[in-house]
């Protein structure tokens, strides 16, 4: 029996969830990406409850497979370690059925592309237009046959070149005022058991032990867009050395990575909300649809819920199993997720101000707040992201 097709274009953690939830509904799926494999070195991801939960509803074992490390506690630090709040991780499981995860990024996304087909992802395939939204779309790649597809989910990043295309009336990407630096690092002395984020005056830096033993670090400086330091190394030392331990132990780890090893950012999210998550026939999810702070550890959790969520609503692969109701579940799909992105992205601004503070005297300030909130309140604060997952219906 004939089967609906999807094309997704970009194979991050959102777009290969969704080739994976489209699967499960029976779609046939390709997913275009331009990189020629997936990522081999990179970050780590934290999986929140409500992305956890998101995976389990499409019966993904991806975060499992990736391996997982529960954090003993999570928390924010000053920059003496004195610490302003902490949670452990018997108080986050007893309040959300289940603790946050850490995983190194590129270990989740081989692990989500090992459930599908070998020939499913297509490396080295860059998407240069999807033509006819409003009917059956053709999806030009650079390389390769045009694709016809009858769904596109546009999973193609921060930059998404489909939502210049298809919204040319939006502003855009907004630059948050900050650049990041994140590197991965071996240190297995250490045994660091917390995941921590620590506040300067106006610098942050964090810390995340890793399922694979090893830590993903990261931290931020206000600087105008487009600063690079030319040795990251060195400058992470100057600015981070003197603070608390463990962190000079682990930028001595951090010395002895090839400094390409350093990833270097300018932070940025989206200026203002879509005005609705699809057109036509095109989907947007993760950061091509939302693009928002790190501040919260949602930006890809938050794809993941995207991408079970448009699954679910899509009418069944098989093409004898009833009326194509594409169009109506992509109107759903705005529905159902553009308020809650919406609402994440502006509080993950916020919070990034929060913690960017440089102000002496509104960071004492800033510090006293949060020292005084008890922790049973402070948990209360997320509940709305780690419990707002549902399917719709």
């Amino acid at each position: 029996m004939p089967q609906r097709q999807a094309v997704v274009v970009g194979a991050g953690i959102g777009g290969l969830t969704a080739a994976v939830a489209l699967r499960r509904r029976g779609w046939q799926v390709t997913v275009c990406e331009r990189a020629p494999e997936l990522p081999a070195t990179g970050a780590g991801i934290g999986l929140a409850p409500n992305a956890l939960r998101a995976l389990a509803a499409i019966g993904s074992d991806a975060a499992h497979a990736a391996g997982s490390a529960v954090p003993a506690a999570m928390g924010v630090r000053r920059s003496d370690g004195r610490w302003l709040t902490r949670a452990t991780t018997a108080e986050l499981a007893a309040r959300y059925g289940t603790p946050p995860i850490a995983v190194p990024r590129p270990a989740l996304t081989a692990a989500l592309a090992a459930e599908l087909p070998p020939q499913a992802v297509r490396f080295g395939t860059a998407v240069t237009a999807v033509d006819d939204p409003e009917g059956r779309p053709t999806v030009r790649t650079d390389g390769g046959p045009d694709l016809p597809a009858d769904l596109v989910v546009a999973a193609d990043g921060i930059h998404s070149p489909l939502r210049r295309a298809h919204f040319p009336g939006h502003p855009g990407l907004h630059y948050l005022g900050e650049r990041a630096w994140r590197a991965l690092v071996d240190a297995p002395d250490l045994r660091i058991p917390a995941m921590s984020e620590t506040w300067g005056r106006g610098d942050r830096f964090g810390i995340t032990p890793l399922s694979d033993g090893r830590y993903y670090l990261y931290a931020t400086t206000p600087a105008p867009a487009g600063t690079r330091s030319a040795d990251p190394r060195a400058e992470l030392r100057r600015r981070f050395g003197a603070w608390h331990d463990p962190i000079p132990a682990l930028l001595e780890q951090v010395e002895r990575l090839d400094p390409g090893a350093v990833l270097q950012n300018d932070l940025y999210d989206l200026a203002a909300p879509l005005p609705r998550l699809h057109h036509g026939r095109i989907a947007w999810l993760g950061d091509a649809a939302h693009a928002m702070a790190p501040n919260l550890g949602q930006g890809g959790c938050q794809a993941v819920e995207d991408a079970v969520v448009l699954a679910h609503l899509l009418p069944a692969g098989d093409t004898g199993e009833g009326p194509d109701t594409t169009p109506a579940a992509l109107a759903a799909y705005t529905a159902a997720r553009r308020d809650r992105t919406d609402a994440v992205r502006v509080r993950a601004r916020r919070v990034g101000r929060l913690g960017a503070l440089r102000s002496p005297l509104a960071g004492a300030a800033r510090d006293l707040a949060v020292r005084a909130t008890p922790t049973r309140l402070a948990l209360r604060g997320m509940d709305d992201l780690f419990n707002g997952f549902r399917l719709p219906g």
